[in-house]
């Protein structure tokens, strides 16, 4: 459906979009999800043909954005993150002349204004002027204008941005729907939005692709190792011996030296927390050692995120530069798995707030 290859923006010496390479298949709801800054409405304005790259291709069923602008726009509808609406006029108003400059006429494009004006619900709206309507309504008015002329793909840059809880839940509610029969394709920075809209995520940090897969998929593939926190009524070296009898355990540390408990920080590999966990008090309570308190941190979306766009940030400072796509995902995760599994500690350390890998 959407091919991007090598995609490269420069502004003088900065750049902001990094030879970046995807492909998107029709009918999903697609996330581009990264830090403020990342480029994200830099791709989509490329992608929209409403801004020139420095290099590389867009190419939408087979249209190349830059070679045959005509063929390939009339596949797409966009809203920008500034909504382009005319205050003064009425959302009817307002669709009547987006609808005439994408060509629809006569009864053709009647039929649609109604449509699009029922799929956002701004039908009772339609007579009043756009300046009165809230923030949420003008939204909905920039999304049907997205829909006039029944675009295959639809490319929302922050559509919730700046709304109230209410309107959001509504505008998610609309997304969703509109990923039934066209392919979508939304920015943001907020992480449980793509994540409850989204069917396959895109994750961009300085420009460049670090990850890209279903969210379930991304947790698993890329996720830094579930955390348990415990107190023990024992000393460092009794919770070291008893935690040696535990598997899944990838890292094991010490918080500062107390009078009489001792509190550590278990990091593992084991998918189900709630298993370790059972697993960590049985070896406790068989050694007759309490447990004073234990906490759970289960790794989610929000971890991979941090992880892959602050390496992405470290890459950058150092010079290092990554391939995206598979490679991206590959390197990050290997990344990852080499600092959860402690191969970056030195070998034997065991003092308070030390790295020590245990366990198989």
């Amino acid at each position: 459906m959407i091919t991007v290859e090598h995609l490269t923006k420069m502004y003088g010496d900065f750049t902001a979009v990094s030879d970046l390479s995807f492909e998107i298949d029709e009918g999903h709801v697609y996330g581009f999800l990264g830090p403020n800054g990342a480029g994200k409405t830099t791709t989509m304005n490329i992608m929209t043909g409403c801004l020139s790259a420095t290099a590389g291709t867009v190419k939408i069923e087979g249209y190349d954005i830059f070679e045959e602008p005509d063929q390939a726009k009339r596949l797409i509808g966009y809203l920008p993150e500034q909504p382009p609406l005319y205050l003064n006029e009425t959302p009817a108003e307002y669709l009547k002349f987006v609808g005439q400059a994408k060509g629809i006429k006569g009864a053709e494009l009647k039929e649609q204004i109604e449509e699009v004006m029922e799929q956002t619900k701004i039908t009772e709206m339609r007579n009043r002027r756009i300046s009165a309507l809230s923030k949420g309504y003008k939204q909905r008015v920039g999304i049907a204008q997205a829909l006039l002329g029944n675009p295959k793909v639809i490319i929302l840059d922050e559509p919730t941005v700046g709304l109230d809880p209410i309107q959001i839940i509504e505008i998610r509610d609309l997304i969703k729907e509109l990923g039934q029969h066209h392919t979508v394709i939304l920015s943001s920075h907020i992480l449980s939005e793509v994540q409850t809209i989204c069917d396959e995520i895109m994750i961009i940090a300085h420009g460049k692709l670090v990850a890209f897969g279903e969210p379930e998929k991304l947790t698993s593939q890329l996720l830094t190792p579930n955390e348990i926190t415990i107190t023990a009524d024992a000393d460092q070296k009794t919770v070291r011996e008893i935690m040696r009898k535990v598997s899944h355990v990838t890292e094991l540390t010490f918080s500062e030296k107390e009078e009489q408990y001792t509190t550590a920080h278990i990091k593992t590999d084991r998918k189900n927390i709630y298993d370790m966990s059972r697993a960590v008090f049985t070896a406790f309570a068989k050694q007759d050692t309490v447990l004073l308190e234990m906490s759970l941190k289960q790794a989610n979306l929000e971890d991979v995120f941090i992880e892959l766009t602050e390496e992405t940030a470290e890459d950058q400072e150092s010079g290092t530069v990554k391939e995206n796509g598979e490679n991206a995902n590959k390197e990050a995760a290997l990344k990852i798995a080499r600092k959860a599994l402690g191969e970056d500690a030195a070998a034997g350390e065991t003092e308070s707030g030390e790295k020590e890998g245990i366990g198989e």
